[in-house]
């Protein structure tokens, strides 16, 4: 049995970046943050920056691929993404990988399998990471949850789930109306509500969940974890998600 590890090192609206490591490979989902960035948060956490074999990257958005190309050619490693996302990332030259939303592909001894959210993107996925019979899903920027990521959910035995705005402070809040609606959309992002509902219906025994993307603006911790806890009837101190600026979390799925 081995270890697998998902490293949250930055998860919100300033930027996502999650390492996920099995024995000494690793891969990065995301790198929206700055390279320097990326590089002191993993030494934080402990990560060799020689053992992150590739970068998988969601969409296109900045939050999500800003520091991939610099971390790409720092670290000498290749960009994994679909050709949508890759037209659309304006990454400089990278050593760049071609996959398909719902093929699965191999990687760092992991088989990853690439489904599509539905976001304002331009063919979004999200990540189910397996090694042996131990799966991570990590899923963000997502308005509803498509067939594919329902059914990863309940399979899943890490879930970092978008949560990302309370309902009542985006409508109280300062974005412009036609922002509004559009992250209350489909294709937008999900609701605490929204999120805990998919917790409950696809209710697993011994799932981690750990609550991804959540907006500075539109969100708090302390609201998200409550609305969920209350939700799916768990003990608040159950739901995890990070809790301050450069707040970084391990989590560890045996396998």
């Amino acid at each position: 049995m081995g270890l697998l590890e998902a490293h949250i090192l930055a998860s919100g609206s300033d930027g996502n970046c999650t390492v996920i490591r099995s024995g000494d490979e690793a891969i990065m989902i995301d790198a929206g943050i700055s390279c320097r960035r990326i590089l002191s948060l993993m030494d934080t956490q402990g990560i060799d920056p020689k053992s992150v074999k590739a970068i998988l990257l969601t969409h296109e958005h900045s939050d999500h691929v800003k520091g991939a190309g610099p971390t790409a050619r720092k670290l000498d490693i290749p960009v994994y993404c679909n050709r949508f996302t890759y037209e659309s990332s304006n990454l400089g030259q990278v050593d760049y990988r071609q996959i398909y939303t719902g093929t699965s592909f191999g990687v760092c001894g992991m088989e990853v399998l690439p489904m599509p959210t539905s976001h304002n993107a331009a063919e979004p996925n999200a990540f189910l990471t397996k090694v042996n019979d131990k799966r991570i899903l990590v899923a963000t920027d997502t308005g509803k949850l498509t067939p594919q990521l329902e059914h990863a959910l309940s399979i899943a035995d890490l879930a970092v789930l978008e949560s990302n705005y309370d309902s009542k402070m985006l409508s109280e809040g300062p974005y412009p109306q036609y922002l509004k609606k559009l992250i209350d959309s489909d294709i937008g992002h999900l609701s605490n509500v929204a999120c805990a509902s998919a917790i409950k219906r696809t209710e697993r025994k011994g799932r981690q969940i750990f609550l991804a993307h959540l907006s500075k603006t539109n969100n708090t911790p302390d609201v998200a974890r409550e609305t969920v806890a209350n939700i799916i009837g768990e003990k608040r101190y159950n739901v995890d998600c990070l809790e301050f600026p450069g707040d970084t979390r391990t989590i560890k799925v045996r396998a």
